[in-house]
This record gives structure tokens, C-alpha cells and sequence, in this order.
């Protein structure tokens, strides 16, 4: 059975691998979906992952917004107590102006909708999905604050931030004695470890659970792409990351081969030693897998059993060196691209 670990801090208890559902309603369709559910249930993972806007398909960012939180609160009756659910907000569920962000009306509102597509009476875990930099963070965190008063929200936390803006919630909740975050959500992989520069050590000292998706760098970790071919038909390089192919170089695929290597010699494939060595970060403390199919899950849940030696352990730090990038995934230090702007209020 999957670990069982606290988050950060708090007294909520998470799976260390967590059921990530962007695709679910989307590219995989419900009947593989609850199939998926049953199976990650089983084996222990009780930590599942969504947003207002998961569901949609790759091609139309605004069909199917909602879906994936519909399938799970389909899935959630007679199992609400034993699942913890995180969902998140930001994206714009609708057009038009004022949908965007983490307004305190689009806060409550979006909750209100989350708590009705999940048919449950609180989320366990509530999420910024990604930094609102035109909305004061005290405005975002009383709206919360509510939210958690009311019972309607467990806990809170934050997607995509850099340890600065965390910081500052951090200091707002303290000065606003308002509820404060309990977790971050970076993108971290064997190929993108700049979050083990400045926000992993933050969330260490500061007591945050550390909540990680991309474990295989969009399928570049699971060996999908070749080198000089064009990424197959429905994967994420030819559906979500559109445009970004040109972004595994030579490089990418030289580090790759020494990678194989590595995991060869511990007797597994490159996609377990990806799964295996996040696990093995002891400041981790959930791994966020989104599979598209039950072979994928499969295979990740069996890569969370596997131990890693220290000779490839060590291995690994002289291939990717700790903090470095070779494919950058998310914008500068692996976080959203806006939020290495200027910030748009001071505090006052």
C-alpha cells in the first residue's frame, strides 16, 4: 500500500503518491476514468488532485471545463472520509471579463461550484492555481479565510508560486491573522530541478507540504520522443505543449541516454527511476502522477515501490546536477510565467 505522510505542518494525512485528473473528461473519457479511480483507491492512494477547469479538451482550452471534478464526485459517494480532494482555482470557467483571477468573488464563486460538480460539503484542500499579481493577497486569503470558517474549506494552499509570493502570503496571514497556506504545487522532474534552489528549502523551513507534478516531464521521462521525430499523435508535446517540441535539443536526449544507463544498472526503466528518485526527496511530500490511461498508472504505481541505491542516487546528481534545468518546463525557476513580473500593488 501507498505511504501515508502528513501535510507539511498540518494534521492532514496525504498519500506520497497523489491521483492527478487533468486529463480525466477530457482525453480520457469517464468509463477509464472511474477505472482509474477504483484502481489508485485500492492501492492506497487517498490524495486526488483536480481543478474548476480540468476536463477540457487539449485543442479548446473552454470545452469541458468542470468535467473532471463531475466524474470524482460521481466516484466520491460512499468514500467521501477516506479520499482527501484537492481542487484549485484561477482559470476562467467562463468568458468574459472579471473571470480570470483570485478575486474574492471569483474565490467563493468558483468554490461554491467546485463543492457542487464534487457533490461534497468541503474540499479538503483549496488551491490557488496560479498567482493573481493584480489582486492584493490579503483580499484572496479573507476570501479563504471565510471559506474556512464556514467549514467549506479544510485547508489551503498554492500552485505555481515562487517562494517570495508564499512568503508573502505567509507574512499577510500572520499580519491579517488569517488562515495561511498549508502546501505548494511546483512542476519538478529529473529535468527540471531549479525548485531545490529557493522554494523547496522554503517550504522546509516554513513547514509547507510540497505537492509535485510533471514527474515525467510531459512523457520526455517515459521515452515517447525520439530524437529528430515529431512527437506522436495525443501526446502531451503534440496536444498541451504545442510549440514547445523543439524544446528537447540533443541536449535533452544526450542526458537521456545517461539516465537509461543509470536506471538500467539498478534494473529498472528510465519512467520507475523518474517516479523512484521523486520519492526519494525527502522534502517531497506528494507526487502528483496524471495518467491518461490504467497502464499508465500502472506503471507509476509501481515505480513508488521502488528503492533507489546511493551509487544511483548519486548518479543521477552528476547528470543533472541539483537545481539545474535541461528542460525547462514552466517559465523561469519552473514557475508561471507571470509571476517573475513586476507586482502590481505594494502593501501598505
Amino acid at each position: 500500500m501507498i505511504e501515508q505522510v502528513s501535510l507539511g505542518r498540518t494534521g492532514l494525512s496525504v498519500s506520497r503518491v497523489c491521483l492527478g485528473t487533468m486529463n480525466f473528461g477530457g482525453r480520457t473519457h469517464r468509463d477509464v476514468a472511474v477505472q482509474i479511480l477504483d484502481r489508485a483507491f485500492e492501492c492506497g492512494v487517498t490524495f486526488i488532485d483536480t481543478a474548476n477547469v480540468y476536463g477540457h479538451e487539449p485543442a479548446d482550452f473552454g470545452v469541458g471545463r468542470g468535467r473532471s471534478e463531475e466524474i470524482i464526485g460521481s466516484w466520491l459517494a460512499g468514500r467521501r472520509e477516506d479520499v482527501v480532494v484537492g481542487s484549485k482555482l484561477y482559470f476562467p470557467m467562463r468568458d468574459g471579463a472579471g473571470a480570470l483571477g483570485s478575486s474574492r468573488r471569483n474565490v467563493i464563486r468558483e468554490c461554491e461550484a467546485s463543492l457542487r460538480r464534487l457533490r461534497t460539503d468541503f474540499i479538503d484542500l483549496y488551491q490557488l492555481h496560479h498567482p493573481s499579481n493584480d489582486v492584493p493577497i490579503d483580499e484572496t486569503l479573507r476570501a479563504l479565510d471565510d471559506l474556512v470558517t464556514a467549514g467549506k474549506v479544510r485547508y489551503v494552499g498554492t500552485s505555481s508560486f515562487a517562494a517570495w509570493q508564499i512568503l508573502e502570503s505567509l507574512w499577510a496571514s500572520s499580519d491579517r491573522r488569517l488562515v495561511a497556506m498549508s502546501s505548494e504545487q511546483p512542476v519538478y522532474n529529473l529535468l527540471d530541478r531549479r525548485i531545490e534552489r529557493e522554494l523547496m528549502p522554503m517550504t522546509v523551513t516554513y513547514g509547507l507540504g510540497l505537492l509535485t507534478w510533471s514527474p515525467l516531464a510531459g512523457g520526455v521521462l517515459a521515452g515517447r520522443y525520439e530524437r529528430g521525430a515529431r512527437p506522436p499523435p495525443g501526446s502531451r508535446h503534440e496536444t498541451f505543449w504545442e510549440g514547445r517540441h523543439e524544446a528537447i535539443t540533443d541536449e535533452v536526449f544526450d542526458v537521456l541516454d545517461e539516465l537509461i544507463e543509470a536506471a538500467g544498472s539498478a534494473g529498472i526503466e528510465l519512467h520507475q527511476l523518474a517516479h523512484a528518485w521523486l520519492l526519494s526527496q525527502r522534502a517531497v511530500t506528494s507526487v502528483i502522477v496524471g495518467p491518461r490511461t490504467l497502464d499508465q498508472l500502472d506503471a507509476a504505481l509501481t515505480a513508488a515501490f521502488v528503492s533507489l541505491p546511493s551509487d544511483v542516487l548519486d548518479a543521477v546528481d552528476e547528470i543533472v546536477p541539483p537545481g539545474r534545468a535541461t528542460l525547462p518546463q514552466y517559465g523561469p525557476d519552473g514557475l508561471a510565467w507571470t509571476t517573475w513580473g513586476p507586482h502590481r500593488y505594494a502593501w501598505r
